[in-house]
């Protein structure tokens, strides 16, 4: 097995350069001081996240497969967020020396899975050796001649809508935890390479969305971030009427691992849906469904049928009580 300490800094570019795509906006890619990216708009959508072993991820549940298509999906589902059409990524990875270099290939090739077939283009990055395995992504994307679509644009009578699945990384996780992944592999899959409806981004844009985000942290969590940007307050509907399919989905892994099924649609996070909010006269886009509704105020509240949320649909907070 050749790991990463058997190798130079070259040797490995040379071994997963090549299984990089390389992207229908590249114009210089890999390998100067700088890629070339075209931007027919004139601006450019910028995200950046960071994938931390043992925070994000473990090699013991993860392959390399798995962590290059959740660290580009993550991040085109913020740019697919704003509305924009995502173009390219830079990948910096921090590597222990006993690492196989095929992991680190077959993360080139996760990365490739998701990015190839949009014609984004992985255009760079860095290497670096380290104690832990860290991918850090920064994305780009191109609005295509719309207004980015913000977390500050939702107004009262505007409808809420989500498009994606919910609770399925959650209970993913939660199997993997219980050390019976194997009652649900779908489950598993969806918290391993969660996908993400990214064309819905900018179908949302195009349709006249007010707000958007990437429901990374859970809905409530991630709800009450649109409606503090926005100076409103959103009511979000019974989960049993609005994600019923989701709760029967989830029912199974939610018995055996002692968990609640509710608790991960409304708090699970790493699903990567979109939320976003809609004048009440849209129709909304292929794939939305109505959840909810903008209310006056106060401003940054979130309720559930009228009522404060539990406890347990409080969502993930990297630096909260548990994160450690």
């Amino acid at each position: 097995m050749t790991t990463v300490a058997d190798s130079s800094e070259d040797e490995l570019l040379a071994r997963f350069g090549p299984l990089l795509p390389y992207g229908a906006r590249t114009l210089v890619g890999p390998g100067d001081d700088c890629a070339v990216l075209s931007a027919p708009d004139g601006r450019t959508v910028v995200t950046t996240d960071v994938l931390v072993q043992d925070r994000h991820f473990r090699l013991d549940w993860s392959d390399g497969r798995d962590v290059g298509w959740r660290a580009a999906v993550q991040n085109l589902a913020d740019v697919a967020a704003m509305g924009a059409q995502p173009t390219a990524l830079v990948v910096a990875l921090v590597l222990p020396g006993s690492l196989p270099v095929t992991f680190v290939e077959d993360l080139a090739r996760g990365l490739a899975q998701v990015c190839a077939p949009l014609g984004v283009g992985v255009v760079g990055g860095d290497l670096s050796g380290g104690r832990d395995v860290v991918v850090s992504v920064t994305a780009l994307g191109d609005l295509n001649g719309r207004a980015p679509v913000l977390r500050s644009g939702a107004r009262p009578g505007d409808v809420l809508a989500h498009v994606g699945v919910r609770g399925r990384s959650a209970a993913g996780l939660a199997l993997l935890a219980a050390g019976i992944g194997r009652l649900d592999d779908e489950l598993v899959a969806a918290y391993l390479r969660p996908v993400c409806p990214l064309v819905a981004g900018p179908a949302a844009a195009a349709a006249g969305a007010t707000a958007m985000l990437d429901v990374s942290d859970g809905l409530v969590r991630d709800a009450r971030r649109i409606a503090a940007a926005s100076g409103v307050s959103l009511d979000l509907d019974d989960p049993a009427q609005t994600f019923g399919d989701e709760l029967a989905r989830l029912d199974a892994a939610a018995r055996a691992t002692g968990a609640s099924a509710r608790d991960w649609v409304l708090g699970g996070g790493e699903d990567h849906g979109l939320l976003a909010t809609f004048p009440p006269d849209v129709r909304l886009p292929d794939g939305f469904r109505a959840i909810g509704r903008v209310g006056a105020g106060p401003a940054g509240t979130v309720t559930v049928a009228g009522q404060p949320p539990a406890v347990g649909a409080g969502g993930w907070d990297h630096f909260g009580p548990g994160s450690r």
